[in-house]
């Protein structure tokens, strides 16, 4: 079984810095796994690494899609499972660094969704897209509540994707998203690492991010994407654009934008961190009170790749 290592956790943890240190270490390649980083031009917001930054080190969908594209996990999952041969066939290691709980959790385990032909699904996704295009997301989440509540509480009304895809789960299957996959099998061996520490370091942090991204330029790069029709699109979802859109319409002031900038950034962060602790075996460390856990996280690593 293929060895994958991956790296979790909010932003503003340390996830890249300690990805470059282990990559150098382990002959690693780095396959991001954050759906906005395939994006071209959308840069700030998503904390996308710079090739300057790289080290050297080979990294993967970054900059593959146009901002008027869509990204889905079927999408990653194909795209990533190549990379994972490739990467594994040249005797580098495959890491999967930053991004969704539940885009990891597809990869790392065999999770059909309704089925591994994932393409078959477009028509059913692209109608449920769709609707939400026409009645809004709330309605959307709407469906999905009548059919499915217990996946409905769990998926922000906001989180699109997610919706539609629980909604396609019971189109194409008859059975409930929340019932899916109780038990699921491993694709590849994987040693997952989760970067956390205490959370009103982690919130100070966040905020602190947002204010260097804002520094940076984010505004300018998030009016660009309004400017271009962003607000209709998947990439225009994200946090740190679209809670900029209704000040570029003057229907908020700028302080208040930033303001859910930041507390739409905590709230998420606090909700993977929930995901993660119940969904997928992780490695926790916090390199953010005391440094020397990154030993101890080279020491494992490398006991793990010698199992």
């Amino acid at each position: 079984m293929k060895k994958v290592l991956a790296i979790i956790g909010p932003t503003a943890v340390g996830k890249t810095a300690l990805s470059l240190e282990l990559a150098a270490k382990f002959q690693g390649e780095i396959i991001s796994g954050d759906s906005m980083q395939v994006y071209r031009g959308l840069d700030i917001g998503t904390a996308k690494i710079m090739p300057a930054e790289r080290q050297h080190i080979p990294h993967y969908l970054i900059d593959i899609r146009n901002i008027d594209e869509r990204y889905s996990v079927a999408d990653f999952v194909a795209e990533s499972r190549r990379l994972i041969d490739d990467i594994s066939a040249r005797g580098g290691l495959p890491m999967i660094v930053g991004g969704t709980g539940f885009y990891l959790k597809a990869l790392l385990y065999d999770m059909n969704l309704g089925g591994d032909h994932f393409e078959q699904s477009k028509q059913v996704r692209n109608k449920w897209h769709d609707y939400a295009t026409v009645h809004g997301q709330q309605a959307l989440w709407d469906q999905l509540n009548e059919i499915d509540p217990d996946a409905a509480c769990k998926i922000p009304v906001t989180n699109e994707r997610r919706v539609v895809r629980a909604l396609e789960v019971y189109e194409r299957t008859g059975t409930l998203f929340s019932k899916q996959q109780t038990t699921l099998q491993p694709r590849y061996d994987a040693y997952v690492i989760g970067l956390n520490t205490d959370r009103a370091k982690v919130y100070e942090r966040i905020n602190q991010r947002v204010d260097q991204m804002l520094s940076m330029g984010l505004l300018e790069e998030a009016r660009k994407l309004y400017e271009a029709g962003g607000e209709q699109w998947q990439s225009g979802k994200g946090i740190g654009y679209r809670e900029l859109f209704p000040y570029f319409k003057d229907d908020i002031s700028k302080a208040s934008a930033i303001e859910k900038i930041k507390q739409d950034t905590r709230h998420y962060a606090k909700r993977q961190l929930t995901w993660f602790r119940h969904q997928i075996p992780v490695h926790w460390y916090d390199i953010i009170a005391d440094p020397t856990p990154k030993e101890a996280i080279g020491t494992a690593v490398s006991a793990w790749l010698e199992k």
